[in-house]
């Protein structure tokens, strides 16, 4: 049996990895859509998006709808690279090519 790839442990919790999987489908999905999609408490999911952002996963851009905060995230090249070699990670793990 060979050696198993690295997990990159920023993705390999499981609310980062919602939100990754997430933004992957979709061009971009508001702070809203992404607690509701996850159901996690907006506590969480703000220092989970931090998380991201800081490594250059993810991008968020604040702003206003109208009167209201609107906070957005998109996911960049380096995130999009970052969730195939994770896949490709935990297909070593399962035997998969």
């Amino acid at each position: 049996m060979g050696e198993f790839a690295r997990l990159d442990p920023l993705l390999h919790s499981e609310l980062r990895l919602a939100v990754m999987s997430t933004l992957l489908s979709l061009e971009e999905a508001d702070f809203v859509y992404l607690r509701e999609a996850t159901g996690a408490t907006a506590g969480n999911l703000s220092v989970q998006i931090e998380k991201l952002c800081n490594a250059g996963y993810i991008t968020v851009e604040k702003g206003f709808a109208g009167r209201k905060p609107r906070t957005v995230c998109r996911i960049t090249a380096a995130g999009a690279e970052a969730m195939a070699t994770y896949v490709e990670a935990l297909k070593s793990y399962i035997g998969i090519k």
